[in-house]
């Protein structure tokens, strides 16, 4: 039972302030902002700076001297349930082609740089969709809560967390701190008093979800012989990147099997061969004493990373004892476990009568997911989450989807409804009493 009263009338009086043109404005503010993992601060900045404009009480969280978080606080009148709306704000990638080529691509496309450019209903550059464009709708639904007057019986605050991609320090960089991504800002962010009752996360997916993977990072050592290809068919030869190959084979015909007894809920946990290593470019006339690859293995709620560990281990047992003299060990380098809260809790239901309030019917979940987010960190700290997001861009976008594109164009029409969504279950949240 809600202690506001009209609370559909606060509802509408706070959604008619929700303005396509500023939720554009804001696209292309954070997007022509670059934000790679670990340098979120100038976004960071600028989001305090349009809080404090449209008479927010905003405030910068520095990480260190190049990473911080947005955050604000809009004040209750005191009884209602309080909530957090966040979005992360840092890029898969930089932006930056001495980084992102030819890995990402072998020339960047515009939509792989931070500038952005319109194109009738839609945004394009780095991050314009994920993160950038779910943390622009974040920004406009406090801002629509404010402009609106209402006055809230909990406290509503706004996150904006650096370091919410799966990647820790980026190599070549000049970074200091390894924990930059995994969800550094959110977690900092939690230890520093933004503690609420609630907490919706904005991410991609139209949507509403309460439980999602976790991850595991294994480094596998394969070892071989240093030798050279004069000496391959004089000596013992084992080369560590074909010997790789044995274990690579082994673990992908292995993931759909793990996935198998894992799929469960709203979740499916893959697994994949992130990166490998050997040798010397410069010198392919040799081969190594050994090759190393990175795994990422996601998790189900309520497995722990030791469990997932023992089950690789065993994984990699049986590939060792179907390849005679195989040299491979390995170890776990990174853990987050994945989480859920109870599809009866506040923040969860909230969510999905706000969905099926925009769109007009029974809320349909999306299962076999495999994406992490900091949803893990807000549930690992002992916060109800859920997440919410927005649909992929459609045809009628001005270039086709893919992966990339579907990070790096947003739909205003679809930032427009998730914003309404975010005011709706907030306004609901914090109108709940705290009994």
């Amino acid at each position: 039972m809600s202690i506001a009263p009209d609370l559909d009338d606060l509802t509408h009086a706070a959604l008619s302030q929700i303005r396509p043109e500023r939720l554009r404005e804001l696209a292309v503010g954070v997007v022509d902002i670059p934000s790679p993992t670990g340098e979120e601060l100038p976004l960071a900045r600028w989001a305090v700076q349009e809080l404090d404009i449209q008479g927010i009480p905003a405030r910068l969280q520095p990480l260190d001297d190049r990473q911080a978080n947005a955050v604000a606080k809009l004040e209750g009148t005191g009884g209602g349930r309080s909530l957090l709306l966040y979005a992360p704000i840092d890029t898969l990638t930089t932006g930056n082609p001495d980084e992102d080529e030819p890995w990402a691509a072998a020339t960047l496309r515009p939509d792989m740089r931070p500038a952005a450019t319109v194109d009738g209903e839609f945004v394009i550059g780095l991050g314009a969709s994920n993160p950038k464009g779910h943390a622009a709708c974040v920004l406009a639904a406090v801002e629509a809560i404010h402009r609106s007057g209402i006055a809230l019986p909990g406290d509503l605050w706004l996150g904006l967390g650096a370091g919410g991609m799966p990647t820790n320090r980026r190599q070549g960089s000049d970074l200091v701190r390894e924990n930059t991504g995994q969800g550094a800002g959110c977690s900092f962010m939690i230890e520093q008093g933004v503690y609420p009752d609630h907490a919706l996360i904005a991410k991609p997916g139209w949507t509403v979800a309460w439980e999602e993977v976790g991850l595991c990072w294994f480094e596998v050592t394969v070892g071989g012989t240093f030798n050279y290809v004069g000496s391959r068919h004089r000596m013992p030869y084992a080369n560590p990147i074909v010997e790789a190959g044995k274990v690579i084979d082994g673990l992908e015909e292995w993931f759909p099997e793990y996935s198998a007894r894992h799929t469960r809920g709203l979740v499916a946990p893959q697994g994949n061969i992130g990166a490998i290593r050997s040798g010397w470019m410069h010198m392919p006339a040799v081969s190594a004493s050994q090759a190393r690859f990175m795994v990422d293995l996601r998790t189900s709620p309520g497995v722990t990373p030791a469990e997932v560990a023992r089950e690789f281990g065993q994984a990699v047992d049986g590939i060792r004892r179907r390849h005679e003299g195989l040299e491979v060990s390995w170890e776990i380098v990174l853990a987050i476990p994945g989480t859920s809260t109870s599809v009866d809790d506040p923040v969860v239901q909230a969510a999905i009568s706000a969905w099926e309030a925009e769109d007009g019917r029974p809320h349909q979940t999306i299962v076999a997911n495999s994406g992490a987010t900091d949803a893990n960190i807000l549930r690992g700290r002992g916060i109800p989450t859920a997440r919410i997001g927005m649909d992929r861009i459609g045809a009628d976008a001005p270039m086709p989807l893919d992966f990339p594109a579907g990070m790096n164009v947003v739909d205003v029409r679809e930032m427009t409804r998730l914003t309404r969504h975010l005011v709706r279950t907030a306004i609901d949240v914090c109108s709940r009493p705290t009994d």
